[in-house]
């Protein structure tokens, strides 16, 4: 168990069952979920493992919780996420064995599936990215909202190198993190970049110690968690919006989310509360 986080198999408040996953582990605190990938033995590769699985159920059981306001996932071990196994690529094994109709397929059905969950899903999610995270590992950590990075964080975009392209959606992702230059320059070169050029990059927001990370981590979601969670997840769907939509369209997505905003129980409660200078006690209502 960690020190940082206690683990509640429930919510005593609200009866809130956690999802059963197989390589990976959910702990709960509150309103704030951590996901760990539990596969260091093969650096919590996306593929002969079930991680995809495990983080499509996680993120669905977050969907479907009011009482999740954000998640952080991590790594267990030395890796965040080392992407495809190398192993099953050599040997055609897996997803990326079969014809090309096959292997699209697989693809479809198995991996592609992770980025439309990320993009749906709704709460904020952290990356808190404990070492590498490459290939797909690097597409995942682009998939969350925020990347906080250890020293020892090491991100690839590095699919050329093997001769395939980012098949899970990076190319979308990192473009939209870095622009499109500097993701054409990662993408087309396959280099490696350590934590403190990911964070000028704007890959990382923050690279902190690896002691660190997961206190901040959590620091960061529990200030994020302490918001109204309705608008919360409002603006978190407000922000994913914007990236699709015009702009006389979008207006008109605020204006009824935010009708929505000024009707709610924790609008007056948030008013009185920065009226009288104390914390807000929100109930999601």
């Amino acid at each position: 168990m960690s020190s940082e986080l206690s683990v509640s198999k429930q919510c005593e408040n609200d009866n809130l069952s956690l999802p059963a996953l197989t390589d990976a582990t959910l702990e709960l605190e509150q309103t704030v979920a951590l996901l760990r990938f539990n596969r260091d033995d093969v650096r919590n590769a996306l593929t002969g493992t079930t991680l995809v699985e495990d983080i499509l159920a996680a993120l669905e059981w977050a969907n479907q919780s009011p009482q999740v306001s954000v998640m952080i996932l991590t790594g267990e071990g030395s890796a965040f996420c080392s992407g495809g196994n190398i192993k099953e690529m050599q040997q055609r094994q897996g997803i990326f064995g079969g014809s090309v109709q096959e292997i699209q397929d697989k693809y479809r059905r198995g991996i592609q599936r992770l980025p439309l969950a990320m993009q749906r899903c709704e709460i904020p999610l952290i990356a808190a990215i404990n070492g590498p995270a490459i290939g797909a590992g690097l597409d995942l950590a682009c998939m969350c909202d925020l990347r906080i990075g250890s020293t020892r964080a090491l991100l690839g975009e590095t699919f050329l190198n093997l001769g395939i392209i980012p098949g899970d959606g990076g190319a979308w992702f990192l473009q939209r993190l870095v622009g499109y230059q500097r993701a054409a320059e990662l993408s087309l070169t396959g280099r490696l970049v350590k934590a403190d050029e990911a964070r000028e990059l704007g890959l990382l927001l923050e690279v902190v110690p690896i002691d660190e990370l997961l206190p901040r981590s959590l620091a960061l979601a529990r200030a994020m968690a302490a918001q109204p969670p309705q608008a919360l997840r409002l603006t978190k769907r407000l922000l994913g919006a914007a990236q699709r939509m015009e702009l006389p369209d979008f207006l008109d997505l605020c204006a009824s989310y935010q009708g929505m905003c000024h009707n709610s129980q924790d609008h007056q409660e948030a008013l009185s509360a920065f009226i009288e200078k104390r914390p807000g006690n929100y109930q999601g209502r």
